[in-house]
């Protein structure tokens, strides 16, 4: 190995080791937190969204149904039979609507997660996926069609894995599950970052998503399409981005985009929204996510942070 590749190969392990220690704490807590609540609070959360169609809230549904939805652990493959479950006893659909939605966009792991990324863009994602899960559930409600929205057609009730009689074996697998489902794509992540500091400068980064905040969110929305695959793994993409000069707008855009298009999750709404819903669902992640951007940043000018 010739002395140049052993000292970038040097330089990569340095820049690796240094986000892998920063982040890798956040990543173990949010596998505990995610499985802790899988295990021990998924069917009281499921269960009290079960039971609010016999309250009477009529539109204000949406609010706590997006809020459980982002407290749900659950992926899309298994927010989709859980939704289904809940049509066929009577569910509003609007209501099921702001549920996925936020489910989609975020949930407890994703959270601890995201506090690697400071309070102010943990506090901009919660507020974000909050109100476009709300806004969600507002429009299918105002819709003007007698046709359903979603059609729940082949999805039985949702069977849980979790089903070992002892509850720390049943934590323990669940655990397992979740380290081998995004330990991968961490790491990845952490590599990518790594490659990105050491080989791309600052300042392209800075001109492409900071000195030109609209552009920036516009292209921030667009690669959070093909990009995302897992939410730890761009996590340390994020936090680099944006100690390069990324606004906070664009890397809104892009935590609403990401998961939100996510190609596991596309695959699952398309059974249940068809051709139509689903573009109208495309349509109205990428408007929500630019408008978002555009907002985030106005506001940070307004109040004079960089």
């Amino acid at each position: 190995m010739s002395e140049g590749i052993r000292r970038e190969l040097i330089y990569l392990w340095y820049y690796f080791d240094i986000q892998f220690r920063q982040i890798a704490p956040y990543w173990a807590l949010g596998m505990a937190l995610g499985s802790g609540i899988s295990v021990f609070a998924k069917d009281s959360i499921h269960g009290f969204l079960g039971g609010m169609r016999d309250r009477g809230l009529g539109l204000l549904g949406v609010i706590p149904a997006s809020l459980l939805g982002i407290a749900s652990p659950l992926c899309m493959y298994g927010t989709i039979p859980l939704a289904a479950s809940f049509s066929r006893h009577g569910m509003r659909e609007d209501w099921l609507a702001s549920f996925m939605m936020s489910s989609i966009l975020l949930n407890p792991q994703l959270i601890l997660y995201s506090t690697a990324l400071g309070p102010a863009a943990l506090l901009i994602r919660l507020l974000s996926c909050f109100v476009c899960g709300v806004l969600a559930g507002v429009l299918v409600h105002i819709r003007r069609s007698n046709k359903k929205f979603f059609d729940f057609t082949g999805f039985g009730d949702p069977i849980s894995r979790d089903v070992d009689p002892g509850l720390f074996l049943r934590f323990m697998k669940n655990l397992g599950r979740n380290v081998k489902a995004t330990g991968c794509y961490f790491l990845a992540g952490i590599v990518l970052s790594a490659l990105f500091q050491r080989y791309v400068p600052s300042d392209v980064v800075a001109g492409l998503f900071g000195k030109n905040k609209g552009f920036g969110v516009l292209l921030a929305a667009a690669i959070g399409v093909p990009l995302y695959v897992c939410g730890g793994g761009t996590i340390p993409l994020l936090i680099q981005w944006l100690a390069d000069g990324m606004s906070m707008g664009s890397a809104a855009a892009f935590m609403v985009t990401g998961p939100a298009t996510k190609i596991t999750n596309l695959g699952a709404l398309k059974i249940v929204l068809g051709v139509r819903h689903f573009v109208l669902y495309l349509v109205y992640v990428m408007v929500f996510s630019m408008g978002t951007g555009w907002i985030v940043n106005g506001i940070v000018m307004r109040i004079g942070q960089p």
